[in-house]
Order: structure tokens, then sequence, then C-alpha cells
């Protein structure tokens, strides 16, 4: 086989993991690589994996999930070749922020990803995104020396029993988690911002404990210290029993709200996140064509392929095909936002 694919091993529910090796595409596709909306912050997803099954997960990530098909681990070197690239088109001042749809901590290789990406000209920042879990202090210490500049931490409560509802997991130790982050704040020069997840009627209270924590344990060096994130229903995520979301418009008026009650500022601009809009890594694939595609592997989601565009050097999720692995096929490309690729199998 031409690309560095190969299956590491499986879940009980049949799922796939599959080790992506340096050689393969990093642009195109939702699940691994690295994805460009416009900005100087370029997501990196390096592992789809997470030990959670928080019951608001978005993409219905954790050893539970009921949608995926295959999880991927991403070699270190196939991501940097890649942002590499990105960096030279978008010039200096880029951030590579590690988010993935599982939890970069599971990742294996992450220091040596985080020092890599740090040793690319151009790279201003590499930051981190987390619900903590696998957080440890001994973990804080060689990812400060690697060179991380900030871990953005959601915590949605600090109530250990809660937490453990919340993030789906009996041995989740929200203690450990809150350990970990004062070091960070108090011991190390990698920057703390928090991130918690309000979930209407559920962790109304926590969010003001949360909030009120962050501030007093010194959260935010060069970025701001917290902002709280909007609970949103998705197609493949999970809902919280109970709970509709809410509109933005409710969602910016309740967090104003909280503003004026706690006297601590949760909104921010851009420009003081350091972002900035930039133009895009060109994307030589549109919604409507028709290209041809080799099939390569599971996609993430069930029903889902992975292909690779070969004369243009992308990856795509094909829907609608039936077949086998390692055939080329014909795809109608549906949607291209963001440079990320869906295309529908047909026949000629």
């Amino acid at each position: 086989m031409k690309y560095p694919v190969r299956v590491l091993g499986r879940y009980r529910d049949g799922r796939i993991v599959y080790y992506i090796g340096k050689g393969a595409p990093m642009i195109g596709y939702i699940a691994f690589g690295l994805i460009d909306r416009g900005t100087n912050v370029i997501q990196v997803r390096p592992t789809t994996i997470c030990p959670l099954n928080c019951i608001f997960c978005s993409v219905d990530a954790g050893p539970f999930s009921r949608h995926r098909w295959a999880e991927f681990i991403v070699d270190p070197e196939a991501i940097v070749d890649a942002m590499e690239y990105v960096v030279r088109f978008k010039g200096y001042g880029v951030e590579a922020l590690i988010d993935t749809i599982g939890d970069p901590l599971t990742y294996p290789w992450l220091e040596d990803l985080v020092r890599m990406l740090k040793g690319i000209p151009g790279i201003r920042s590499v930051a981190l995104e987390t619900h903590g879990a696998l957080l440890t202090i001994p973990l804080v210490k060689r990812l400060e020396k690697a060179g991380l500049d900030r871990i953005n931490l959601s915590i949605e409560t600090m109530d250990p029993v809660k937490a453990r509802y919340l993030q789906g997991v009996e041995w989740f130790n929200a203690e450990r988690v809150v350990k970990a982050a004062e070091y960070i704040v108090r011991e190390t020069s990698i920057d703390l911002h928090v991130t918690p997840l309000w979930i209407p009627g559920v962790n109304d209270n926590d969010i003001v404990r949360v909030i009120e924590w962050a501030v007093k344990i010194g959260a935010g060096k060069r970025w701001p210290p917290v902002t709280v994130q909007k609970y949103n229903e998705h197609r493949y995520g999970r809902r919280v029993p109970g709970v509709k979301q809410v509109s933005w418009r409710s969602f910016w008026r309740w967090l104003r709200d909280l503003e004026r009650r706690l006297g601590i500022r949760l909104r921010y601009s851009m420009e003081e996140f350091g972002m900035r809009y930039l133009p895009r890594v060109p994307c030589s694939v549109r919604r409507g064509d028709f290209v041809e595609a080799y099939v390569l592997a599971r996609g993430w989601l069930r029903g889902e392929y992975l292909g690779v565009i070969e004369d243009k050097g992308l990856l795509v999720a094909i829907t609608g095909y039936r077949g086998s692995l390692y055939n080329r096929v014909y795809l109608d490309i549906v949607e291209d936002k963001d440079c990320l690729l869906i295309g529908r199998f047909f026949r000629r």
C-alpha cells in the first residue's frame, strides 16, 4: 500500500485504531491533521482518542461512543511537515492549537510534538485543549520543558460527584485536576486559560465557582484567564437529558449578567487572544468538483470512509460508499468549508 497506514488495534465495539504515518496528507479531514479557518491559529489534531464519556460531548468521543467507526493516531513528523508548509504560507505569528475530537493528553508523542512545533520558524505559541483527566504534575513539567505556552482547561464543576457524572466515568478525579491547574499557575511558565461549558440548569452555580477560582489562582498570565463555552446540540454528539440549548442571544445576555454580578470580565476580542484574520492556505478542491480518490481506511463516523485525492494531496471523507478498502472511486464533492472535504460516492 502506498500510504503509511496500519491498524494498531480494535475496541470491543469493533472500532479500528489506525496509525497514520509520515507521508500521508494532513489537510482535508476533520478528525485529524491540520485545520485552517482563516486566522493565524491552526488547529492541530494528532489523535481522536479520549478516555472520557462526557454526557455533553459534541463529537461522541470515548469508550462508549455510539457513532464512531474508527480512531486515529498520527505520526508527529507528518503533522510537523504539514505545519511547516502552512506557516510558510501564513508567515510569522502562527499559533498551533492542539485541539482534538478526543483529548490531546492521550497522544503518546505529545511532548515531542510540542517541541517540534515550537521549533518551526514562524510559530509564535503552542497551546492545547483538555478536560485534564490525564493531567499530572510530572506531565506538566515535561510539557513546560518541551515549550508549551498555554493549556485551555475545561472544568465544568469542582464538585467531585457531579464531575464524575458530567465526565461519564467513575474514575475522574476533579481534585487532582484542580491541583494540577494550580501547580501550572504557581510553578510554571505555562499559561492557564479556564474554559468551562455552561449546561443550563445543570451547572449554573458550578460555573460561578469555577470562574471565581480561576481568577483567584491567577490564571491568565498572557491570555485571558477564563471564558465560558455555550452548550450546543450536534447531530452526532451527546445531548444532556432534560437540557435544551439556548440561543446565542440568550447566552450573551446571560454572560453579560454574570459579568455584572461577579465583577469579572468574561468576553474578549480576537485581538486579546492574539488572533487575527489571515488568508487561508489555498484549497484546490471545491464543492461541485468531481474527483477520483483512493479509499484508505474507515472514517471516524460509522459508514464513512477516509480517502485521499492523490493528485491534490488532500484527504476527503467519503459517504455513500459500500465497497472495499484500497479501491479508487469517483466522488462528487458536497462540502468544502475550511477545506474540510466531504465527497459523495457515485458510479460513472
